[in-house]
Order: C-alpha cells, then structure tokens, then sequence
C-alpha cells in the first residue's frame, strides 16, 4: 500500500473510530502531544478530546467525508477534507458541513494525528 493509500484508509479509521466512540482506536490515532481547534475557535489537547467521547457528550449519527485533498511533506500528511456531520453534543443537535484540516505524522510506521483544525461551511 502507497502512502496516499494508507492516509486514507487512516483517515476512514479514524471517522469510523469518532462514529463509533472507540477510544482504544482514537487512542492509537492521535498523537499524544495532539491540538485541534475546534470551530468555536477553543484548542483541545488529546486529553480532552477522548474525555468528550468516553463520557458520551457527543453522540456521532452520521459521518461521510467528501472532496479529500492530501499533500505529502515527508514523512508528514496534511489532509483538507469536507464531512458532512450529524450528531449531538450534550443536548445541542449537530448537523452541517464542516471544513478539516488534518497533519498525520509517521512515527515509527504508525500514522498518527498530530493537530487539525475544524469550522463549519454552512
């Protein structure tokens, strides 16, 4: 498997490990030094990312990602991809197209997230 062709099948891991709350995989996924901003403009640590899929604040329906674009740095994965997103969080429903941008880094041939970003197109 080429180095696009495992990006993307790291990146189908990851929505399938997000929809279906599996911490060990999201675990395994992210870098441990990870920051993501998240569209409210607030940046979370990995820490607090898993803490809000164990505690079941946020409930994923529905995740499908369209229009992937990823660019190779060496060793390093910058993807901008388009999902469409349904789901809730504590009691505020979710439902759009949200924008990702996404730096998978290989560390000792496992692909892991080390930041991104996330707004809302709609």
């Amino acid at each position: 498997m080429n180095i696009t062709d495992q990006i993307v099948a790291s990146e189908k891991t990851l929505l399938k490990a997000i929809k279906d709350r599996d911490i060990a995989s999201l675990d395994n996924l992210l870098h441990d030094d990870l920051l993501f901003n998240l569209p409210s403009g607030q940046t979370i640590t990995k820490a607090a990312d898993l803490d809000t899929h164990r505690s079941g604040l946020i409930t994923i329906f529905t995740i499908e990602a369209k229009e992937q674009q990823i660019n190779m740095i060496g060793d390093t994965a910058v993807v901008a991809v388009t999902i469409n997103l349904k789901g809730k969080y504590i009691d505020h429903s979710i439902d759009g197209t949200f924008s990702y941008l996404r730096v998978w880094k290989n560390f000792n041939n496992q692909w892991k997230v080390i930041a991104g970003s996330c707004i809302e197109l709609n």
